[in-house]
Parts: structure tokens; sequence; C-alpha cells
């Protein structure tokens, strides 16, 4: 519950709770949709969470390929999750557990896990009660001690496997208070060849939401513009709602923008009123309005920044995306974006680089890509071309130093090359011994230390630093000693693993182990994203040191990965 009180919240009106359903096709931004309402209703003074439902039997999303969907996101307490939790983690401006995603292999198990330690009793186990008990009971917890609790179902309505978490809902409606309860249903709505709106698809997939026993509360529509009033009023008449229960949900330039776009609509103001909270939210006056300040900054140019990865899915790379554009955000400065094969470049494409302005290596496992990561560090590195190096990139750019500048010919990460002469990476000697490949996947929130008078210290302003994991091997322990004397610096380290490197006499050569694009934030940019886009616009700008916006304005995982 607020801590503050000025917010007017009374305790005794118990926890809200908002179910998000899809219809006609996934992919249609029920997680942005849900994300906005929650910073809204943060804005007018509630403590917000939310719940992403995967109906998908993986116990989490940590061995799946980023095409099926999209990056892996890590939470603080290391749970590997969908990448909405990171819409929600942005959005909201909180820090998720893996409570927080409920998937049907994380249910199924603990249910058949209660079952065979004899929990219960000899009864029957079944969908109905225990599957639907336990997708209630987590729902509740990951609730307690906020508010407003904003679940999204993953999928869409009518999908075999979303079937139990529906009825679980059912019952959940049953069990609560009328007013506690609110559910919103996001929807399509193309246009037809003559340019109208059509309705049909949306009172199909409400039909199919009330056969199951739900009726939809709230109606959004997807479109590529607001919705006709005419358009509102058949969806209404056709599904049984109230006409200003319809809101649009256009495609617009940003997401970041559509919590301003559903503001305009009075999504939040209609739940409010639902909930009867309306006169225990702060006064429209004094809500909140950092988001609308940051996500309006006025851009004055742009920058290219090279990503060099295997993946040419902007999912994949998510969080990255999404760090830029928070660097962007703070400097005032649209930062585009160019996916560059990595396997291209193992080819000597160095030519696709050319125009960036800066380079970056994100993340990833196995070999595909490798060589061509390593190639793009060495044109950042020998060309002065600002370079963040990330997890693997970092990794990479210690490969490429080992190569070509120490001499270690044929140096790699044992990951990709089992016999190589040099294993600058390797799994640390602590780890030789460890059978299950999950007990080496370092995972979640860890400090690192960081050596003042470097760059790494100007960064983050500390001498250490928080941040999240998502690795198995380390920086090779046995070539410490020929790094000693280096430009190449290790500026952030953790006992004797290596988290930080930069390089001496170059305009921003930085990588780290960890992800910071993890913990990126509009109004609050991850470090080092932060320093890149400042270093990009140091060297355009000539040299000059770039000035805030706010001084402007005033104002792979590889699907063979296991663990």
């Amino acid at each position: 519950m607020p801590t503050e009180s000025d917010t007017h919240y009374d305790p005794s009106l118990g926890n809200k709770f908002i179910f998000v359903t899809g219809g006609v096709m996934s992919g249609l931004g029920k997680g942005i949709t849900a994300a906005s309402t929650g910073r809204l209703l943060k804005n007018a003074g509630f403590d917000v969470t939310a719940v992403k439902i995967d109906p998908y039997l993986n116990v989490d999303a940590g061995t799946m390929n980023p095409y099926q969907h999209g990056e892996v996101y890590v939470l603080e307490d290391g749970g590997e999750v969908d990448l909405d939790l990171g819409n929600y983690e942005r959005f909201l401006d909180i820090d998720m557990t893996s409570d927080h995603n409920i998937t049907t292999g994380k249910t199924y198990q603990h249910v058949i896990e209660k079952e065979r330690a004899g929990d219960y009793l000899g009864k029957t186990v079944q969908i109905i009660p225990h599957i639907t008990d336990d997708i209630k009971r987590r729902i509740r917890e990951a609730a307690e001690g906020t508010d407003v609790c904003i679940i999204e179902v993953g999928g869409t309505v009518g999908d075999i496997e979303g079937m139990p978490y529906l009825e679980a809902l059912r019952q959940f409606a049953h069990e609560e208070p009328e007013e506690n309860v609110l559910f919103t249903h996001v929807t399509l709505v193309p246009y037809s060849k003559n340019g109208e709106q059509k309705t049909k698809p949306t009172q199909h997939s409400v039909k199919e939401v009330r056969s199951i026993g739900l009726q939809p509360d709230v109606i959004v529509g997807r479109c590529e513009d607001r919705l006709d009033p005419e358009t509102k009023e058949k969806i209404a008449l056709f599904c049984d709602i109230p006409t200003e229960a319809v809101f649009s949900n256009p495609d617009v330039e940003d997401v970041y923008h559509v919590p301003l776009m559903v503001e305009e609509e009075g999504l939040d103001q209609y739940v409010l009123e639902h909930f009867g909270l309306a006169d225990e939210a702060l006064p429209e006056g004094e809500r909140a309005n950092e988001w609308r300040e940051i996500v309006t900054t006025e851009k004055n140019g742009a920058v290219d920044i090279a990503l060099v990865g295997k993946y040419d899915l902007e999912d994949a790379y998510m969080s990255i995306h999404e760090s830029l554009k928070h660097a962007g955000f703070e400097v005032g400065v649209d930062v585009n974006v160019h996916w560059v094969a990595a396997d291209e470049l193992s080819a000597g494409h160095d030519g696709q680089l050319a125009d960036m302005d800066g380079v970056i290596v994100p993340g990833g496992f196995g070999m595909r890509g490798s060589e061509g990561k390593i190639r793009a560090v060495q044109y950042a590195r020998e060309n002065g071309v600002p370079f963040l190096g990330l997890c693997l990139g970092f990794q990479m750019a210690v490969v490429e130093y080992a190569r070509n500048v120490l001499g270690l010919e044929d140096a790699h990460s044992a990951e990709m090359e089992a016999d190589t002469p040099h294993p600058v990476i390797d799994i640390l000697p602590e780890q030789y011994e460890v059978e299950d490949m999950g007990g080496t996947m370092r995972l979640g929130e860890h400090t690192t230390v960081i050596e003042p008078q470097t760059l790494a210290y100007d960064l983050y302003g500390d001498t250490s630093c928080s941040e999240r994991h998502r690795h198995r091997y380390e920086v090779n322990p046995e070539y410490f000693d020929q790094f000693e004397d280096e430009p190449l610096e290790f500026s952030g380290t953790a006992g004797n693993r290596m988290e930080i490197l930069e390089l001496e006499d170059h305009p921003f050569f930085f990588g780290t182990q960890f992800h910071p694009e993890y913990t990126s934030r509009p109004g609050q940019p991850s470090p080092p994203f932060l320093g890149l886009v400042e270093a990009v616009l140091g060297q355009v700008d000539g040299g000059a040191e770039p000035e805030s916006a706010d001084a402007d304005t005033d104002t792979d995982t590889e699907t063979e990965v296991t663990h």
C-alpha cells in the first residue's frame, strides 16, 4: 500500500485486479496496453504491480530461442522470463521477481510435486480445482502489498493452452467483490479495402470470451487510427458494454507515447471509477507528470548505432533498443539502431560499419557469428569508434585484444572452441567439477567493485554497482598477468571475476560482463548506454561535451543451451 499520506488510499478497500486478455491475433500489444494503464494509475498515486501469464509448458523462458519469444529478460532474483516483464519494469519503474511470471510448466510442476509428496491425501488431481487453485494463489501472492495488480494473459482467447487460466480468472471474479475486478479485452479493429473500420473480429473474439463465462468490462481496440464514434457504438452494442467503456489504442510513433494516448481516451479515469478509487486518487493537477516530460523531449539530431548480432529480430535485443532510447531521451537525440549480421562481418564486410557513429556487440550463446563480433570489436578499437560490449560482447573484446594485441594466436573462448590453445574465456576453475550446467550459470543481480579514477567510475559515479548477469563463461584467471600492464584495463571486478573492461586513449571502449540494459528506465538511463551516446555526440560535435536534455529544455539463447 502507498506509504505517502497524500495518496489518500484506504487500505480497507483491498487489492484491485485488472485482467488483460487478447483476441483476434497475438502480438497486438496487450503488454504495452496493460503497462500503460499501470503507469497512469501509478501517476495517480497507487502502488501498482503486474503479473505475466505465459501458457507455454516451459518452466521459464531461459532455454527459448529468441526467434520464439524475443529476448530472455533477466530479473533481479535471477528469473529468466518473457520480455513483457521488461516492459512492466520500465513502465512501472519497479523491480519484479520470478513470482510475477506464471507459466504452465511452473504451475503443473508445483502441483505434480505436491501430488508426489502426498499433499492431496489420495484425491484425484485435476485441472479444476488443483491447477486453477494454484494459479489463483500465485496471482494473490504476487499482488500482496500493492493497491492494483495487472494480470496479462499471454496468447489469444480460444487457444487451448490458455483455457485453464481463463477458468481460473472466472473463479477469481466469483470469489472477489465485483468492484475489485476489471476485465480488459484488447482486440484488433482492421480496415476493409474501402477504408471502413471492421468490428466483426472483435465481436467474435468477445463472443469467445463470454462463452467461457467472462464479460469484458473494457474493450481496447487496436487500430492504425483512433476508433470512429460509430465504431465504438457498434462494438458497445454487440459486446454488451457501455460506449464509454470502448477505447482506442492507435498506432503511435513510440510505445512510450501509449500512456499519453490512452490517458487522452480517459481509460485511467474509467478504471478508477469502476474500482471506486476516483476519490482516493491524487487530484489531476497533482499527479506525476515526469513520464510525459521525458518521452516528449524535443530531439536535436540523431545518431546511428550498429548492433552486431545474429538475430535479425528487434525483439531479440529489445532491452538494448530501449536502453539506447532512454539515453536518447536524456541527451535529446534520436538513436537509430542498425542491425548488422555478425555472420556477414566474419567474411570481412567492414563497410557496413563505416557510416556508423557507434558499435554495440550484444550478449548471446553459441559459436555462430562469434568471428563477426570479434571483427566488429577490432574495427571499433582500431578506428576509434565508440564501442560497447555486453556479456558475450565483453568476452569477444577480450578475445580480440588477446589475438591482435597480445599476439596470442587463435585465442578464443572455450565455449566457442574447446581446443583453443589460449582459452582467455573459460569456465572458472571452481566450476570444473559442476556437472549440472545450471550450477555454472551466473544469474541475477550481483555487485561489481569499481576502481576509482576510471571510466567506469565516471559513468557510475561510485566504487560499486549492482547489475544483472546471465552468463556461464568468464575471463580466464590464468591470463590476468598478461593483461596487467596493458592499456586494456579491467576496471570492475567481483572477486576473481572480471566484470568491466575499458581501453585507454580511445573515445569510448567499454565492456561489461553483466547486462546493464535490464535496469535502464526512462528518466534513469543505464550509465554505459548513456556514456556511449554521449561519446558519439562528442565525436559528431567535434569533441564538444554534449549538453543534457534538461539544459536545453529546462524542463542466443540457442535452443541447445540448457541449465
